[in-house]
């Protein structure tokens, strides 16, 4: 690799890591991050590290290693947006990390520079890292442990046999025991593929299998205590359910199958995700398509791969997604890490005449595209300051000079206007749009009034278990009274009760009584739609969130 491209790769590798953490301190603007973050600080209020709760009342949706991530940089730096977006950032850079690692060990340098770049500018990657749920640690851990897996599988080692276990256990108590699919598929594959099928039956991967139950014990524990010990407990509006259970079947291949207690209206389109990731790893699906068709062919042919881990435990997990029915872009990030190595070999190697017109063509439609999508976004958008534009304009417009002035190879050179056409996306996204939205989030500025002094003796109650962000930002913890029992509910005490539009609607048609005390401007949607974006049009969007209250007991007139 020539001087010059070595430094384009690390100017581009710093430039896209403060991209990526651009979006630390960005309010949120979906209920998933609002809901995990004030799970990780009732655990650090109650001091408690084994049992979540929500609205003080038990959860039971998703295992616990994020919720004990959040906890620690919770107690380090205090409760702030920042600090629960930290530990998902150390560990997608950690993910960058393993992602090095296992290229460089089967494909060279190069191929390692270039798949840690496609993993750092894929679209989804850079939304998910500021709209943060558990796919920024999956990142790392699969990754992580499919690369000691390799180590192992090549020489045994007592090291590399607990890191293993130790990332595969992490990764089971982060998503659930379907990451093993990944993990075990990638190392199957390879197996199989190499025709080593003796080597299933090593006493080793026993020793694996152990060693991650011994690591995810904590896990069970948390669930026995706080679900199995109690089976009065009230859960899914049942009795009698066990934690244990739901985290080996019904979180997961219950879930799946439609059986469990979490479930679907319907199975959705089967090829979701295949469309899906023609945007979410922009700008290099079209890439990863042909990639994926030439190993195929090749493996077909019976020609010999470099390896077969990645395509492996990689493709396996996306043709499970795919059958599960669950349409959630961020599923697939989790093995972004994967899709990216053997993606990176055909920006680098040599290709056909026709291979390299493909390469070019698909790279030049991200490259006029995405800026394009950029600039009609603000021009509809209409931002109150347009410095943060300008200033994303001269960033990657320098880059993109610099590489036609210093940058001889070709497809070199196209590789990196695409990485900074995908930069400019994340910067514009994470320090320019999101920041328009969340004025616009009425739980947030609900939370902010009913925190002044003059509300500290008042009880704070939400009749929606979805309103997470508001829940997040109140300093006192909310209780919660669902919505059918709003016109039972009485107190001795002064309530203020924080309700959506929707539940509005609703308590009005029911003719509860009630005051309201303020309402809030809010638009309602997670997904940002085109109506929202137009200034002009904004206003048909948005509706109002409102803090109401009732009759203290006794004192109804």
């Amino acid at each position: 690799m020539r001087d010059t491209n070595k430094i384009f790769y690390l100017l581009l590798f710093v430039v896209a890591l403060a991209v990526n953490f651009a979006g630390i301190n960005v309010n949120f603007f979906t209920d998933d991050p609002g809901l995990y973050a004030t799970i990780a600080k009732t655990l650090l209020y109650k001091k408690d590290f084994f049992e979540l709760y929500t609205y003080n009342q038990d959860w039971l949706d998703k295992p616990h290693f994020p919720f004990w991530m959040v906890l620690a940089s919770f107690k380090l730096f205090g409760v702030s947006v920042w600090a629960y977006r930290l530990p998902a950032l150390l560990f997608f850079t950690l993910s960058l990390v393993y992602t090095w690692l296992l290229a460089r060990r089967y494909y060279g340098w190069q191929v390692a520079f270039t798949a840690v770049m496609i993993l750092m500018t894929a679209v989804e990657v850079l939304l998910s890292n500021t709209d943060t749920r558990a796919e920024p640690y999956l990142m790392a851990l699969i990754p992580g442990a499919i690369y000691h897996i390799a180590k192992l599988n090549e020489r045994y080692s007592w090291g590399q046999l607990l890191m293993a276990a130790l990332l595969t256990a992490c990764a089971i108590m982060t998503k659930g025991i379907f990451v093993i699919i990944a993990i075990y598929g990638a190392l199957l594959g390879q197996l199989i593929f190499q025709k080593q099928f003796k080597q299933i039956f090593k006493l080793k991967w026993l020793a694996l299998g152990v060693l991650t139950i011994v690591f995810v014990l904590p896990e069970l524990y948390a669930l026995y205590t706080q679900f199995d010990l109690h089976p009065e407990k009230t859960t899914f509006g049942r009795h009698n359910v066990s934690g244990i259970k739901w985290f080996l079947w019904d979180s997961q291949f219950g879930r799946f199958i439609n059986s469990g207690p979490i479930s679907r209206e319907d199975t959705g389109s089967k090829f979701f995700y295949l469309h899906t990731l023609l945007w979410a790893f922009a700008p290099w699906c079209l890439v990863f398509y042909y990639a994926v068709f030439k190993n195929i062919k090749q493996i077909f042919r019976g020609e010999k791969l470099a390896e077969y881990y990645t395509i492996g435990g990689g493709l396996l997990l996306l043709v499970l997604f795919s059958l599960s029915g669950f349409q959630l872009p961020f599923y697939t990030n989790s093995v972004f890490p994967l899709f990216a190595i053997f993606t990176a070999p055909f920006y680098v190697n040599q290709l056909s005449k026709l291979e390299e017109k493909f390469r070019t063509i698909s790279q030049w439609v991200s490259i006029i595209l995405l800026p394009i999508i950029v600039a009609v976004l603000n021009y509809f958008l209409r931002p109150a300051n347009y410095l943060l534009f300008w200033v994303d304009v001269v960033l990657f417009g320098l880059i993109i000079f610099a590489a036609i002035v210093r940058i001889r190879e070709a497809h070199f050179r196209l590789f990196v206007f695409s990485c900074a056409a995908a930069l400019f996306v994340g910067f514009y996204l994470n320090t320019v749009l999101f920041n328009q939205i969340t004025p616009y989030k009425g739980e947030i500025a609900a939370a902010q009034y009913i925190n002044q002094k003059q509300f500290d003796s008042v009880h704070i109650y939400s009749v929606k278990f979805e309103n997470n962000n508001f829940q997040f930002y109140c300093k006192r913890p909310v209780d919660f009274v669902p919505i059918d029992k709003f016109d039972q509910f009485t107190s001795t005490e002064a309530s203020v009760f924080y309700v959506n539009g929707r539940s509005m609607d609703t308590l009005v048609k029911r003719r509860a009584k009630f005051t309201i005390l303020k309402s809030f401007i809010n638009y309602p949607q997670e997904n940002i739609m085109p109506r929202f974006i137009n200034k002009t049009a904004r206003h048909d969007v948005l509706n109002h969130v409102f803090l109401i209250t009732r009759p203290v007991a006794g004192h109804q007139h």
